[in-house]
This record gives C-alpha cells, sequence and structure tokens, in this order.
C-alpha cells in the first residue's frame, strides 16, 4: 500500500502541470512578423536588378573603352586581318578566327568522348569502377588552366609534331587542298593543338553534366526497354536521349562557353601570331583572350587599348550570341516534347 501511494506521488510529480503546458505550447508558437515577407521580397528583388546592373555597366565600360576603335574602324574592324601597334592599325579577324576555329575544334572532339564517358558510366560500367572514375573525371575540371597551358608546350606539342603532324604532312604531300591544311612548320604548337588542349579542358564540365542528366531518366523506362530486348544502344537512342536531349544541349553550350573564354592555357599553344598566312590548322594564330593576355597590359592610351576593349566587346557579343541560340534551341525543343506529349 505505501509503494502504490509512493507510485502515485511520483507520477503526480513527474507529470507537467496545465500551466506549464500552456506556458511550453505558448513558447513554441511560431511568431510571425508582418514585414518579414516584404523584407525577403525586397531582397530577392535587389538581388536580381543587381545583376542586371552589373550586366549593362559590363557592357557599358567596354562600349566607353572601346568607342576610339568603334570610331576609328567601325564594323570593318571585323573583317580586317591587318594588326600591327608600330603603325596604330587594327584589325581583329585573326582573333576572331582562332577563337572560333578553336572553339569549334574543342567541341568535335570533346563531345562525342564526353557522350561516351557518360554513357559508360551510366549504363555499362562496373560498380566498382563507376564511382573511382566518375571522381577522376571531375577532378580534371580541378587542373589549373595553366597547367593545361604548360603540359601543352611542353610534352603534347612535341608529340603532336612528331607523331601527327609530320606524318599527315608527308600523306598529304602534292594533294593542294590537303596539303595547304596540314602545312606548317612541326613545331607543334597553333590552332589544332590549342582545340585538342580545350577539349581536354572541357570534357569534365560536359561528360559531368551528360551523366547527371542520364541518371535521371526513369529506371521504368529503361527497364522496360530491357525487358522488350533493346540493346544498350537502342535503350540509349530512342529513350535516354529523348528523355534528356534538353540537358545534353545544356552541357554542350556551358563547354562552348568554356572553351570561348578560357584564356591562359590557349596562350601557351597557340602561338600569338596576328598574321594568318594559310588555312593549316596546325598555323600558329592567335584568340581574342590570349590577345588580351599578352598585349593589354603593355598597350598605351589611345587606339592600341581600344581597339583591345573592342576585342573583349567582339568577345561579349559571340558569347551573348551562343546563349541566345542555345537559349532558342532548348525552347524548341521543350516546345517539341509539348506537341508530342
Amino acid at each position: 500500500m505505501t509503494a502504490i501511494v509512493h507510485a502515485d506521488l511520483d507520477a503526480t510529480d513527474q507529470a507537467p502541470s496545465r500551466d506549464r503546458v500552456t506556458s511550453m505550447n505558448s513558447s513554441n508558437r511560431r511568431v510571425t512578423l508582418p514585414w518579414a515577407d516584404w523584407v525577403f521580397a525586397l531582397l530577392a528583388r535587389g538581388a536580381a536588378l543587381l545583376t542586371l546592373a552589373l550586366l549593362l555597366g559590363i557592357i557599358g565600360s567596354l562600349i566607353v573603352g572601346a568607342w576610339p576603335a568603334i570610331r576609328e574602324y567601325g564594323l570593318s574592324f571585323l573583317w580586317h586581318t591587318e594588326w600591327d601597334p608600330v603603325q596604330d592599325k587594327y584589325g581583329g579577324l585573326v582573333m576572331i578566327y582562332g577563337t572560333l576555329m578553336t572553339s569549334i575544334i574543342a567541341l568535335l572532339i570533346a563531345v562525342p568522348v564526353s557522350f561516351g564517358i557518360a554513357l559508360f558510366l551510366t549504363e555499362l560500367s562496373p560498380s566498382w569502377l563507376k564511382r573511382p572514375l566518375g571522381i577522376a573525371v571531375e577532378l580534371l575540371a580541378a587542373v589549373p588552366s595553366i597547367v593545361y597551358g604548360m603540359w601543352g608546350l611542353l610534352v603534347f606539342g612535341p608529340i603532336l609534331a612528331t607523331y601527327v603532324q609530320q606524318p599527315l604532312q608527308a600523306l598529304t604531300a602534292g594533294v593542294p587542298a590537303l596539303a595547304s591544311l596540314f602545312s606548317g612548320p612541326p613545331v607543334g604548337i597553333g590552332i589544332l593543338s590549342a582545340g585538342i588542349i580545350l577539349a581536354i579542358m572541357i570534357i569534365p564540365f560536359i561528360a559531368s553534366v551528360m551523366r547527371d542528366v542520364f541518371e535521371v531518366t526513369p529506371p521504368m523506362l529503361k527497364e522496360s526497354a530491357y525487358g522488350l530486348g533493346a540493346t544498350t544502344w537502342e535503350v540509349v537512342s530512342k529513350v535516354v536521349l529523348p528523355h534528356t536531349k534538353t540537358g545534353v544541349v545544356g552541357a554542350i553550350m556551358l563547354g562552348l562557353g568554356r572553351a570561348l573564354g578560357e584564356t591562359m592555357a590557349v596562350t601557351f599553344v597557340i602561338g600569338n601570331m596576328n598574321q594568318l598566312n594559310s588555312p593549316s590548322v596546325f598555323e600558329a594564330a592567335n584568340s581574342i583572350t590570349s590577345a588580351l593576355a599578352n598585349e593589354f597590359a603593355e598597350a598605351g592610351e589611345g587606339l592600341h587599348q581600344a581597339s583591345l576593349i573592342y576585342l573583349g566587346l567582339v568577345l561579349f557579343f559571340i558569347t551573348f550570341v551562343v546563349l541566345t541560340f542555345s537559349k532558342v534551341l532548348l525552347a524548341r525543343l521543350k516546345k517539341s516534347e509539348g506537341a508530342r506529349a
């Protein structure tokens, strides 16, 4: 009996009183501030307007800095090849050509390789290899661009000249079109070398994004296709790619933007020549970014500096056109997917 009384007393002591529970509930009650949503909306709108203001400020500063060259040359700056700081005559065609050609070569090499890497990691790789290989691909993106440039100049360039350029020149000797395409001194630097180095640099970005978009394909769709007897290529081409084509296009455009804006690696291996003497892929050339890196620090105020800023404005316009094209292409792809649905 005594034990029962003590147990009841202990239970009474341990049970919280009604006043205590009420105070606990009131303390845990969420306090809503009437001005919190307004402040959050104002901050979000301010961040968006700040981004737009920065973009307009960059465009405005480029136009103001390039105005002497714009006034002097106009649009003819885009197709004139002469670049002579001594005579104060400038044309940007060689740099524009070098930028576009190296980026196109990089895409032609990087897109198939990246697609193969993403396909292997998502569909063919054994489980024990998938994670280490994926980490290795991502680590390539962390290598500094100047390391790629030094490796390209000191290691890859001589290999390219000895085992690619010289055999191609010997094989195409006497063939008019091909001989000019592979002509040039076998030194291992030029447009092709810069394009290959850029391809190596953008492969991790494109492959990582492609792998991620391939993995978001619903497993039920792939398993159903395999169950009907489809091969791996049929599953990828008829199930995975149609489901993820917008992400694939986005990955390719991400790689292209990276290639267009790369500076140091291209500066090491492109040759930095402001005259283009032949259409050879082994010809030393220049790009917009390498020209800015090499000459802007030493350019005096006046037409030389304004011409370099004009090149920066042209690169900005090229990037804007590429981004606009990708947005239009993605919108059309989504529209076609909606029509099919």
